[in-house]
């Protein structure tokens, strides 16, 4: 009688990790689109700064109880913390938003697929991890897959593509935060809200120097509402719920099969345009998105699992 249930349980258990790596690029599919959007009101360090600044504000309150229980782990921890601040925090959104000032929304999508090949690349330098045969074809089937929507079916484009100083920044933007995917296995075993709040307050303060040249250098940004809900959605969605469900899916399945995820982000970001826009659903989309999702497919079958690692405890 009891078999069903303990089954239902097993699979949700299961699942589970995949359902919550789904969320982070849900909330990422509207940043380098918002991003782009906010160039002329925002300045890139002050976008970066104030959307850590208000997402450790809001945290502060619901963790400090708990960051008080950990903070000898914390301290314990203090280099890959700071690391991982620096990368994860400080630099990838940071590159991200300068990025966005001087190229345009899909080539900041288009380069953002190479990010899981980039978090393999780095897991196996660092940490030996083996990849088989039909996870490298799961990998490239996603990548070509997010590729195909950022060019919206036509391949010729990338003969025709001019690269730009934000394309550079770009791509050091990706290989940031695939070392902080990577990396993240190295944290310390603290509540994952602690965690949050211990990073995004120290890459606040990482920011705080830069912030203030900028500031001193473009005089601030007009206090209105577009740049208002700006960091306010980028502080509450692609910072305290995507990082909160990134960090525990990694946790969970590791960082190889977490980073295909990230090529969900076009696929979202065109779903918003179809929904909020009223643009088209084309047949590249649909496309794309089978590759995106058979190359997951491929890439977490049974058979071809990768080395896992263990949180420490």
């Amino acid at each position: 009688m009891h078999k069903p249930s303990i089954w239902r349980s097993e699979r949700v258990k299961t699942l589970f990790p995949y359902a919550l790596l789904v969320i982070p690029p849900l909330c990422w599919g509207g940043n380098a689109v918002l991003a782009r959007g906010v160039v002329d009101i925002l300045p890139p360090v002050s976008f970066a700064f104030w959307r850590w600044c208000i997402a450790f504000a809001i945290l502060l309150p619901f963790t400090h109880h708990t960051l008080k229980k950990d903070w000898g782990a914390v301290l314990e921890s203090w280099k890959i913390i700071l690391i991982l601040s620096f990368f994860g925090i400080a630099c990838f959104n940071t590159l991200l938003y300068r990025a966005a000032h001087t190229t345009t929304a899909i080539n900041v999508s288009l380069i953002q697929t190479i990010m899981p090949a980039m978090i393999i690349l780095i897991s196996r330098t660092i940490f030996k991890e083996t990849v088989k045969g039909l996870q490298l074809a799961g990998v490239i089937l996603s990548i070509a897959g997010a590729v195909l929507i950022a060019l919206k079916g036509k391949w010729n484009t990338l003969i025709t593509m001019s690269f730009t100083e934000g394309d550079m920044l770009m791509l050091l933007a990706v290989l940031t935060y695939a070392l902080y995917s990577a990396l993240l296995r190295k944290r310390p075993s603290v509540n994952p809200l602690s965690f949050l709040t211990v990073t995004f307050g120290i890459g606040t303060l990482m920011l705080l120097p830069l912030y203030v040249l900028e500031l001193l250098w473009t005089g601030g940004f007009p206090i209105e509402h577009a740049a208002i809900l700006s960091i306010v959605y980028v502080a509450l969605f692609p910072s305290i719920i995507a990082y909160f469900c990134w960090n525990r899916g990694i946790e969970l399945i590791g960082a190889n099969k977490a980073g295909l995820f990230m090529n969900l982000t076009p696929v979202f970001a065109t779903a918003m345009a179809i929904i909020f826009l009223g643009e088209s659903l084309e047949a590249f989309h649909v496309a794309g998105m089978v590759f995106i999702f058979g190359g997951m497919i491929l890439f977490n079958r049974r058979g071809s699992k990768l080395s896992s690692f263990s949180v420490k405890k």
